[in-house]
Formats: C-alpha cells, sequence, structure tokens
C-alpha cells in the first residue's frame, strides 16, 4: 500500500477544489535576469490573469521602512522575508477577483504556507506603533478589463530559498489556479 503524505493530499485538494478550476500546469512563466543587479523577474500569464514577481534583496526592503520610521525590530521583521515586488493584471477582458488568503508557498520539503496577507502586516505593524499601509499587495482585489494593481507580497522564508508560489483567481465565478515553479528569493542578510 503507497501512502500519500499529508502535504500532497492538501496541495492536491488546493489545486482542484472545483471543478472549474484550471490546471496550474496552462500557467506561460518568462524568467528575466537584471544584467546589473543579478536580480530576477518571473512573469506568467494563467487564463486572463497575469502576475510579475521581481526579487528585492533585504537592504532595499530595510531602506523602504527605515524612511518610514519603522521601528527597526518590525524593520527587521520584514527584511527576514523573502519579499517580491509583485505586478498583478486582469488580461480576460472580463471581471476578475483574487484573494492573497488564498495564494500559498511549496517549499522544498513539500511544505504548504500561505502568504503573509496586507491586513496580517498591517495588524501587526499597528500593536508595534506604525501607522503606515503603503507598499504592499492588498489583500484582494476586483479587477475589470485591463485594470492592474501593485505591491510587495512575502513569503516566510530563508533569503536564498526556492519555492513554488500557487495562486488564485476567478474569472466571473469560474475559478483558476496557477503555479510558478523554482522562483528564488533574493539572497542577502
Amino acid at each position: 500500500m503507497t501512502r500519500i503524505s499529508p502535504t500532497r493530499i492538501l496541495l492536491s485538494a488546493l489545486l482542484l477544489t472545483s471543478s472549474s478550476a484550471a490546471i496550474a500546469h496552462d500557467t506561460t512563466v518568462k524568467m528575466y535576469r537584471n544584467s546589473n543587479s543579478g536580480l530576477i523577474t518571473w512573469s506568467a500569464k494563467d487564463h486572463g490573469f497575469s502576475v510579475e514577481l521581481i526579487q528585492l534583496v533585504p537592504d532595499f526592503v530595510r531602506a523602504i521602512y527605515s524612511k518610514h520610521g519603522f521601528p527597526k525590530a518590525e524593520v527587521e521583521n520584514i527584511a527576514g522575508y523573502c519579499v517580491f515586488g509583485t505586478i498583478i493584471k486582469n488580461t480576460s477582458g472580463k471581471t476578475l477577483t483574487y484573494r492573497v488568503a488564498d495564494w500559498r508557498s511549496v517549499d522544498s520539503s513539500g511544505s504548504l504556507s500561505p502568504i503573509k496577507t496586507k491586513t496580517q502586516w498591517l495588524a501587526q505593524w499597528q500593536q508595534a506603533g506604525v501607522n503606515f499601509s503603503w507598499t504592499l499587495l492588498p489583500d484582494s482585489g476586483t479587477f475589470y478589463a485591463g485594470d492592474w494593481q501593485q505591491g510587495f507580497t512575502t513569503v516566510k522564508l530563508p533569503h536564498d530559498s526556492e519555492f513554488d508560489l500557487i495562486f488564485k483567481w476567478q474569472i466571473e465565478g469560474a475559478e483558476h489556479v496557477g503555479k510558478i515553479k523554482n522562483l528564488r528569493c533574493a539572497a542577502g542578510e
């Protein structure tokens, strides 16, 4: 008898939550390396949804939040995450919705983890006395034809880690699932 790991079962359930879900392997992904900085950008397109993820080095993240007066502990906390500049677009010509709370990272051991949302960051920052909401990708959105959104996406993994990103969206109620394999967190301390 073959044993199936709980992670594999959870991943299967995440990918196939409804009969209208698109299979993750349909995602078209392109990778670009900036010749000056060496940083990598991944661009994925799938069923009317486009997402671009740009590596951000920890020192850049520190500079952004230090400039806005964050306490050192909070600056170091977010700089300890794997952070990407993220741009999402509706290329479908129809109404599109997304929720970051539905997105997951899958690390090299197969562990599935949620992406930390803007709402979670804001609650943490408010406890630290910080009233700041810019920079982070909104938790959710409804996009009409051509609409787009941008902000930081944070994954709780060590710098220079490799992982897969599973992301979901809906177009006029039909759920879709995309996957970008072999994303790499920027190196740094």
